[in-house]
């Protein structure tokens, strides 16, 4: 049967995702500065924190503005911390990523309704690469996972696959997000109280959210995703010790490790999970 959606449209696809990307990598860089810090994300409107000249369109332009006042104010010559057109790039790229890797699953589908369902799957996984990019940031910053962008990502997420799950007639795959949700929430609530303050509560909050979204996408991309995430903490901490920055107590933001652990699961968790098993003789 002939796929449903043209793919000439598919092909050009990740270039408009990415393009919105880039826009929405520039809100990003509000939310990772007022969220943490209580203020609203709409008011008042951006502006320099040396002069308080409100950005103008022309210089609120994701990347090239920066590039364009070479890194400093129009009014002020303060300097713009390249971090902000670094998380328009980040944003921009990882949309594209996710665009190309559902976008294909889109192209397989072979009904309108089924290939709805894709899409919002691909929706789905673009909100996640947004709140990923804000989290990893902020955590990186201030040690903090903050509950304003934790807790509605268990609603929308579920929402969004929910619909996903029911338009494609996949109960199965709605069941694992339920149940990776509540396993991965319940497996770093053990470690937080067992740790005796190794684990953070943001890391708990954060571990369900992931958790539904990769066992949306099956079992093997949800105990990958978790694994990933230990062993990608435990290799930075090591380099950390080998390079005499830290010691064993050194306190480390763990949120980007489960969120590139995540990741990792998403495009690779089931080959790497049929490797495993076939390495072990478990299959």
């Amino acid at each position: 049967m002939l796929a449903i959606v043209d793919s000439g449209l598919l092909r050009i696809l990740p270039a408009i995702i990415g393009a919105f990307g880039l826009a929405f990598g520039s809100f990003l860089n509000v939310v990772v500065y007022r969220v943490p810090r209580g203020l609203s994300v709409v008011n008042p409107p951006s502006a320099c924190p040396g002069c308080s000249s409100e950005i103008s369109a022309r210089d609120n332009i994701p990347v090239v503005s920066w590039l364009l006042l070479r890194g400093r104010c129009r009014t002020c010559r303060e300097p713009i911390s390249a971090r902000y057109p670094i998380v328009e790039a980040i944003t921009a790229v990882a949309f594209v990523v996710v665009g190309i890797f559902f976008a294909a699953r889109i192209g397989t589908q072979t009904t309108a309704v089924g290939a709805v369902g894709a899409g919002i799957t691909m929706i789905a996984f673009l909100y996640l690469a947004a709140i990923s990019v804000a989290l990893t940031a902020i955590d990186l910053d201030l040690r903090r996972l903050p509950t304003a962008i934790v807790y509605p990502a268990y609603g929308v997420g579920a929402l969004l696959l929910g619909i996903s799950g029911l338009l494609s007639g996949d109960l199965v795959s709605l069941a694992w997000a339920a149940a990776g949700a509540g396993l991965s929430f319940a497996f770093f609530l053990i470690l937080l109280v067992v740790s005796g303050g190794g684990m953070g509560w943001g890391d708990v909050k954060l571990a369900g959210v992931l958790g539904l979204f990769l066992g949306f996408l099956g079992p093997a991309p949800l105990f990958v995703g978790v694994a990933a995430g230990f062993l990608l903490g435990g290799l930075y901490g090591i380099g950390m010790l080998l390079a005499g920055r830290g010691g064993r107590k050194t306190a480390i933001p763990f949120g980007p490790f489960m969120i590139a652990g995540a990741w990792l699961a998403v495009f690779v968790g089931q080959p790497v999970a049929d490797a495993y098993l076939s390495v072990t003789g478990l299959n």
